[in-house]
């Protein structure tokens, strides 16, 4: 009789045992448990830890809760500005509802994967290419919520969405390598003429100041001079005013105006007289008549 106890207490045990273990589950810290008892879903969500389900009627499915990280593969699309481009994309979402992430969508990460593509599509599509390159936290955050606005259906949230890289044609490239040279060259010329004004400025104002004290001109001669002078070299340039030549241009006379006028002297005598002359014939018989 003694027998039959012990051998029916080990069976129980080891049935308990069994059963023990056939329901045991361990939840993990970051992940979230859902129970389904004969295919419906229990309203209550299994925290981390120890717990302990039904071994035949309820199924546990444990529900990732970290942030994932989803690279979206690159996308070719056109402009609005009528460029191709290749734009690739990455997405951090996270579960926020376990148990609308299991019900209400086959496979949370495949969908999101999905709609992050059509949502970049269509990003490429309304944007230009320079909002593309230099405005992209603007597209960004458009993108953020294209993505978000059918995900929060599903229990799933995105946390943040960047565009990483954007890939241009080659030909693409080159004109906007020659864009760029030709603006900095058109800076560069602003920035030349900018200077050459405010000297011509300045040199007009030391041009008045000299004006009024001539032996401020012959003081910067000699500087000039002394500046020419001190490179060592064998051959001294001296700069002589213009202002001077053209002041011994208008004293001196010319030579050619004397040789005018003798020229012009027997032209004057040669002139015939315009006097009336008397004809000899009329004098003789005028005189034969007295």
């Amino acid at each position: 009789m003694v027998e039959e106890l012990v051998a029916a207490g080990v069976t129980l045990v080891s049935a308990g045992a069994v059963y023990v273990m056939a329901a045991a589950r361990v939840v993990k810290q970051y992940e979230r448990g859902v129970v389904f008892r004969l295919g419906k879903l229990r309203p209550d969500v299994r925290g981390p830890g120890f717990t302990m389900i039904v071994p035949g009627v309820d199924k546990l499915r444990k529900v990732n809760m970290q942030i994932v990280t989803m690279p979206v593969p690159g996308q070719e699309g056109i402009t609005r500005d009528n460029v191709t481009v290749r734009v690739d994309a990455v997405v951090y979402f996270k579960v926020t509802s376990p148990a609308e992430a299991v019900v209400r969508v086959e496979d949370y990460r495949f969908a999101v994967a999905q709609m992050a593509q059509t949502s970049l599509r269509s990003i490429i599509g309304k944007s230009e290419l320079d909002d593309l390159l230099s405005n992209r936290e603007k597209l960004n955050q458009g993108l953020e919520l294209m993505i978000d606005s059918p995900a929060v259906e599903w229990g799933v949230t995105i946390d943040r969405v960047e565009i990483k890289d954007v890939s241009l044609p080659e030909t693409m490239k080159r004109s906007m390598a020659r864009q760029a040279e030709a603006d900095r060259e058109r800076r560069a010329r602003v920035i030349n003429a900018d200077a050459e004004l405010q000297a011509s400025k300045k040199l007009a104002e030391a041009a008045k100041e000299m004006s009024e004290q001539p032996a401020a001109l012959q003081l910067r001669l000699l500087q000039t001079v002394v500046a020419v002078a001190a490179e060592k070299n064998s051959t001294l340039v001296l700069p002589f005013p213009v202002e001077l030549l053209r002041f011994l241009e208008r004293a001196a006379p010319t030579p050619q105006q004397p040789v005018q006028e003798q020229r012009q002297q027997p032209v004057q005598e040669q002139r015939p007289s315009l006097e009336p002359r008397p004809d000899p014939d009329s004098e003789g018989s005028i005189s034969g008549q007295d």
